[in-house]
């Protein structure tokens, strides 16, 4: 069985900065792309950013390109999001998933989910 822990999240003034990180426990999933999605209350949700397994390869939802980035550290078995300049609509519950995939340039969200982590941006 597959767990991820995600952590990091709290309330920060608009302008602020986050790091959020995932933690992967059972099932190695270093060799798989792993991502993160968010959904705030009332609202689908929505993807925000997704790393390949060697770190090379990563993309972004329109909403958070050149203020989010994405990382991992497979010796810790840890995917980060590193959150600048972060806005009031980037309140959500932030949660991570693996394995991820692209497919058609679309990012398809696999079966296992962390509990999530609020990110709460005062204004």
């Amino acid at each position: 069985q597959v767990q991820l822990v995600e952590s990091g999240g709290g309330l920060v003034q608009a302008g602020g900065s986050l790091r959020l990180s995932c933690v992967i426990s059972g099932r190695t999933f270093t060799r798989y792309r792993m991502g993160w999605f968010r959904q705030a209350p009332g609202k689908e949700r929505e993807f925000v950013a997704t790393i390949s397994w060697s770190g090379g390869d990563t993309a972004y939802g329109d909403s958070v390109k050149g203020r989010f980035t994405v990382s991992r550290d497979n010796a810790k078995r840890t995917m980060y999001l590193q959150m600048n300049t972060l806005k009031p609509e980037d309140t959500a519950v932030y949660y991570c998933n693996a394995p991820l995939q692209i497919i058609g340039n679309s990012p398809h969200p696999g079966d296992y989910w962390g509990q999530g982590t609020q990110v709460t941006v005062s204004s």
